[in-house]
């Protein structure tokens, strides 16, 4: 895609805070012309910008009329992670939700991949069906390259001694990951964080929790441990919450943020889509447990 297709076609905004000041990662991009599909613009372009600002939102485009549609253009973008379901995660509530993330809930900071065998590069959502400001429900993103750089050296030097060793157990599988709270980019070399939030501690609402364990530290660091990150993650320098538009596309580095959601009210319609993609080559997960019961426990 060439500089003159680019200034015709689109324009570029920095993404905004609640505040009103401009976010220190991710970009809108719009068009300039009516009916612009999301399929005019480089994949490779778009793959760019997603590695350089980690976050794209695609607003004002035309884009897929339905699943098949999105899966069509994710597989021209990379590698589609597929599931057993297929490629196209439905995200909206479910009457007799048996997981967080089919109920109304929070969502806890997280990365996606994380308990699989392989981890995606990217993440794809399209907004079937916005609900309004009001109802809640914003995506919230992290950026831990900026995470990093708000912590005083005394917080990372805390971050680099600890790590994370979490458990899930959902319909498709029952895995456990042993992670450093900070890490090398797996193809980029420049740190970054890995760190699954716990829930807030005794909510009876939030269904099917992982279990969280961390080590490294003194059993008295732990607060301090939770605390430090909790601030950096959730600092505006470093955050960002989508209020989603019906239409919207969005773009994400699963490698780089970590992300999660904002309450919403239930019943009100949220509807996203969301496709994982791959790296080339793929990303072997390298934090997964190979520990017997593990292994058991997901055959």
């Amino acid at each position: 895609m060439n500089d003159l297709f680019l200034q015709r076609a689109v324009s570029l905004e920095p993404l905004t805070s609640d505040a009103g000041a401009p976010c220190s990662f991710g970009v809108l991009v719009k068009p300039r012309r009516a009916r612009t599909h999301v399929g005019e613009l480089s994949i490779e372009w778009l793959r760019a910008l997603v590695r350089s600002q980690q976050l794209v939102v695609l607003r004002g485009f035309d884009s897929f009329a339905d699943a098949p549609g999105m899966t069509r253009y994710c597989a021209a973008f990379g590698e589609i992670m597929m599931w057993p379901f297929g490629a196209v995660l439905e995200l909206r509530e479910q009457a007799n939700p048996v997981d967080h993330v089919f109920a109304s809930s929070y969502v806890p900071l997280h990365w996606d991949g994380m308990y699989l065998e392989t981890v995606p590069e990217f993440q794809v959502f399209q907004c079937v069906q916005a609900i309004g400001d009001a109802h809640g429900g914003r995506t919230t993103f992290s950026s831990t390259t900026e995470a990093l750089r708000v912590a005083t050296p005394e917080t990372r030097a805390l971050w680099h001694r600890a790590h994370g060793r979490y458990r899930r157990t959902v319909e498709l599988y029952s895995n456990t990951v042993e992670a450093p709270i900070v890490e090398r980019h797996p193809r980029r070399e420049f740190p970054i964080l890995r760190f699954c939030e716990p829930p807030i501690a005794d909510d009876p609402t939030f269904i099917n929790p992982s279990s969280y364990a961390f080590g490294g530290i003194a059993d008295s660091e732990r607060d301090a441990l939770f605390g430090s990150l909790t601030r950096a993650l959730y600092d505006p320098r470093a955050h960002y919450a989508h209020r989603w538009r019906t239409g919207d596309v969005v773009l994400t580095d699963n490698f780089t943020l970590l992300h999660g959601r904002e309450r919403f009210t239930s019943r009100s319609g949220r509807h996203l889509r969301r496709v994982h993609i791959h790296g080339d080559p793929p990303l072997r997960n390298p934090h997964l447990s190979k520990h017997p019961h593990d292994a058991a426990a997901s055959a």
